[in-house]
């Protein structure tokens, strides 16, 4: 008697534990819940890829810094925040043009006409 009643006792504990692993389950595929998991991992998602880009953003300024220290480029106090300029001396070589150099010298071509239609 006493075995039946173990053995009923067990099979009727099983049943409650498999009916409610069971309604769990079809709790987490309702279109409710399934909404809820997708908002959440796209709420992960755009965190990660905010958290990557100050990551990214982070290693641009310091690998602009130094660069900026390597060719020997000075932050300007006139500029905005992260703009750089040449220093002057070394802008004024860049910029201006000598006089007396003859390769960067063209002859005025604008008398000349050219017909694109000749070629064919």
């Amino acid at each position: 008697m006493f075995r039946r009643a173990f053995w009923f006792t067990a099979g009727a504990a099983a049943g409650v534990w498999a009916t409610t692993k069971v309604n769990r389950q079809l709790k987490k595929l309702t279109p409710e819940s399934l909404a809820a998991q997708a908002a959440d991992k796209a709420v992960e998602a755009g965190h990660r890829l905010k958290d990557f880009a100050l990551d990214v953003k982070a290693g641009m300024t310091q690998r602009e810094g130094e660069l900026n220290d390597v060719l020997g480029l000075t932050q300007d106090p006139d500029r905005p925040d992260n703009v750089t300029a040449l220093p002057g001396p070394r802008r004024l070589r860049a910029i201006a043009q000598d006089p007396h150099d003859q390769t960067t010298h063209r002859p005025n071509h604008s008398a000349v006409t050219y017909n694109r239609n000749e070629d064919h």
